[in-house]
């Protein structure tokens, strides 16, 4: 089993870099937002949490009824996505609520 995954990595040195390199391509992209765009971007990209749902919906329909764990899995990634997509449109929703002229001013 070790083995494998040693063999595993060694074949695959590429993607390591690469994962290593968006990792830090990513903070550094992330650092440099300032705090006034960050509410909007982030509730944005919550949104785009629907096509996890889709997906993950598309993956459980052909998945074996007797592969328990991934229809497990299936199911936490809907859950998840799910939250994530409400989560995103309710911070957006608060948000667009401050820009809204009060009534009687």
């Amino acid at each position: 089993m070790l083995e494998n995954i040693v063999n595993f990595l060694g074949e695959n040195i590429q993607m390591g870099y690469i994962l290593i390199l968006m990792i830090f391509v990513g903070v550094e992209v992330i650092g440099n937002v300032p705090a006034v765009l960050h509410t909007p971007l982030m509730s944005g990209a919550n949104a785009i949490h629907g096509v996890v749902i889709v997906g993950a919906i598309i993956v459980m329909l052909d998945t074996d009824p007797s592969n328990i764990a991934a229809l497990v899995l299936g199911f936490l990634a809907v859950l998840l996505g799910t939250l994530n997509v409400v989560g995103g449109f309710a911070v957006t929703d608060r948000m667009l609520e401050m820009f809204k002229k009060k009534p009687g001013k």
